[in-house]
């Protein structure tokens, strides 16, 4: 069911408790009840995939409390279609829920997964795939039934409860008959719409079944016209069976059960591992992102299962750069009784978790290499956060350069492999830019002179790039460098096509450096000739005892260290035209106040072209305008 977030407000009429849905599940509860879906079989997908829930953490509860399962022992999921009074009802076995879990748990809901659902839903066209990715499966109801009722006695209770609605707007939960309620479990039954009346034929019940839960690890029963049940799923745990026994519409089948996206899984990892551990993995790399990818808490969301009991859905079996694998891991030899807190620190948790990190990388290097289209998907989705493992996992950076993909100022999708091949001579190291996009990546002055030898730079737009380029120490013996820190050291590679512009007349750029340093003051670090232009006059660099430019502006808009941007080097084209002229005139003039403002003017020019505000707006365009009246000879 729908996390909680916030209690519902509760109204007490007569005996009856009437409750207000919170405000985002209204909203969800609209979106239901009033739009069409075109494939509305999602309701009895999710719902049954409620009610299996409901049978793992029972299991798993009865582990150390075996009294829970006293009463309806069998774990079974029943569905009853009744003609005569139009409803549907699927009943579990399960946890059940209290009167409290009851009102948190279906009249509120995570505040987050609801809005992302409804942003999704307005961009979609309705596609009803949404609804369980977002975790808002029980809602799904309401576009079969105007009214729902969930009866439900919790595991080890005495006192069952009915929960109602017509989706309007509130719900009711009162104690329910003893005549209706379950010894233990959930029922829920549907009040079906007059449009909606096929769901209570037997073949429309097993068609559904067949194509969203075969799969389900619990049976599945439907009751039929002579009130007898029969099983109508297979019922068992589909990564238990042979690769060989398993289509690709059955792994998908499970792959939407897991993550309630029911596309195409991009890539399916099944295997079953023996010796000092038995285990099986099945897991999966999505073809889209997940909503919850960058969820701050980067938790890992693999099933963790021992001898086919559900134990956790969280268990972080892969570390949290692997965060978008989806699947289940079944041990053989764990503990059954196993705790959250054991999980952190178990040595066998710690050998299964390195064990299977290695197996994911393996599969994702193969499918890089021989699969290009779909690699190319991956990366699409994933690249920035597989990135994240270049800063934390030391031991396995290696491995990730074999995966991890560049754009850079001459193709796209290259790795480091490929990149080091094609070094220019002379080239000894691996140079990058880091930037805020890929536009203002390809527009900065500072790749000028790289292009003009034909040296190839890494374009790094993610945020990750500025921490995990610091802390790696280069790839095949060849270290990385940022086109924006540091000299350029670029004249032991030649020009591809000689510059124009040779010309200039060393004297005079010395003077003009030193006019514009002396005038500049402590706004710049330092002022020299540069090696690294051919088109624009100047550009800013760090030095390379400073953080590159992109990560001290990133650290420093964070607020949560003392990094503070530092004052750049501002380095000057020496071939170009306007440095010429500004050279010639600091060699008959000096210091003058034009050459003042020219200097200021220099540095701010810099700026724009780096993406930065200017210290002074308004100084700036006084100058420009200034320039372009003298220019075009306005009085």
């Amino acid at each position: 069911m729908a996390k909680a977030k916030a209690k519902a407000k509760v109204e007490t009429t007569g005996a009856t408790h009437s409750h207000n849905f919170q405000a985002e599940v209204a909203k969800l509860l609209h979106l239901m009840v009033h739009s069409v879906y075109s494939d509305r079989d999602v309701f009895l997908r999710e719902l049954i995939s409620n009610a299996a829930d409901a049978l793992d953490k029972l299991r798993y509860e009865a582990i150390a409390n075996p009294d829970l399962m006293t009463g309806d022992g069998e774990l079974a999921i029943t569905i009853t279609p009744d003609k005569a009074a139009k409803t549907l009802t699927v009943a579990d076995t399960g946890i059940g829920m209290s009167e409290a879990e009851l009102i948190d748990n279906l009249g509120t809901i995570a505040k987050s997964g609801t809005q992302a659902f409804m942003e999704q839903a307005k961009t979609a066209k309705n596609d009803v795939h949404l609804i369980g990715q977002f975790g808002v499966g029980f809602y799904s109801s309401f576009m079969v039934a105007h009214k729902v009722e969930v009866i439900s006695r919790k595991a080890g209770g005495e006192e069952a409860f009915i929960w109602a609605s017509d989706g309007s707007g509130t719900f009711t939960v009162d104690p329910a008959p003893k005549e209706t309620a379950p010894q233990r479990g959930t029922s829920i039954i549907l009040h079906l719409k007059e449009d909606a009346l096929d769901f209570l034929e037997d073949w429309k019940i097993e068609e559904v079944v067949r194509a969203y839960s075969d799969h389900i690890a619990h049976p599945i029963r439907l009751t039929v016209a002579d009130q007898t049940t029969r099983q109508i799923n297979e019922a068992s745990a589909i990564w238990t069976r042979a690769k060989s026994d398993i289509t690709p519409e059955q792994y998908k089948e499970f792959f939407g059960h897991i993550t309630g996206a029911y596309a195409e899984p991009a890539l399916t990892l099944h295997y079953r591992a023996e010796g000092r551990h038995e285990y099986t993995v099945l897991l999966f790399v999505p073809g889209e992102k997940p909503f919850d990818l960058y969820d701050p808490e980067r938790r890992g969301r693999q099933k963790l299962y021992v001898r086919r009991v559900f134990i956790t859905n969280d268990a972080e079996l892969l570390p949290p750069y692997l965060r978008f694998v989806r699947g289940v891991i079944d041990s053989e030899d764990m503990p059954l009784n196993i705790s959250r807190e054991m999980l952190q620190h178990n040595p066998q948790v710690a050998a299964i978790r390195k064990a299977v990190t290695n197996k994911v990388l393996a599969e994702l290097k193969k499918c890089f290499e021989a699969e290009p289209e779909k690699a190319a998907k991956i990366w699409d989705a994933f690249g920035p956060v597989i990135k994240e493992g270049l800063y934390e996992d030391m031991e396995r950076r290696d491995q990730l350069f074999e995966i991890v993909r560049f754009n850079t100022t001459k193709r796209e999708n290259v790795t480091l492999k490929q990149y080091v091949a094609d070094l220019k001579t002379n080239q000894t190291a691996i140079y990058y830019l880091t930037a805020e996009d890929a536009a203002k990546a390809k527009a900065s002055p500072q790749l000028e002179g790289f292009r003009a030898r034909g040296i190839e730079v890494l374009l790094l737009t993610d945020a990750v790039d500025s921490f995990w380029v610091r802390m790696a120490l280069g790839f095949d013996g060849k270290p990385f460098k940022s086109v924006t820190q540091g000299a350029a050291d670029l004249d032991l590679i030649p020009l591809e096509q000689e510059a124009p512009g040779n010309d200039a007349d060393e004297g005079a750029t010395a003077t003009l450096i030193a006019v514009v340093k002396q005038t500049l003051g402590d706004s710049v670090a330092d002022v020299r000739k540069s090696s690294r232009l051919t088109d624009s006059p100047v550009c800013l660099v760090a030095s390379d005892q400073a953080l590159d430019r992109t990560l001290e502006k990133l650290l420093a808009r964070q607020g949560t260290t003392d990094v503070k941007v530092s004052a750049p080097i501002l380095e000057i084209n020496a071939g170009h035209a306007l440095i010429k002229a500004l050279a010639e005139n600091a060699r008959k003039h000096g210091a003058s106040p034009a050459l003042g403002e020219a200097s200021g003017l220099l540095l701010d020019l810099a700026r724009v072209m780096d993406g930065e505000r200017v210290a002074d707006p308004v100084k700036f365009a006084g100058a420009v305008g200034a320039l372009m009246q003298k220019t075009f000879g306005a009085s």
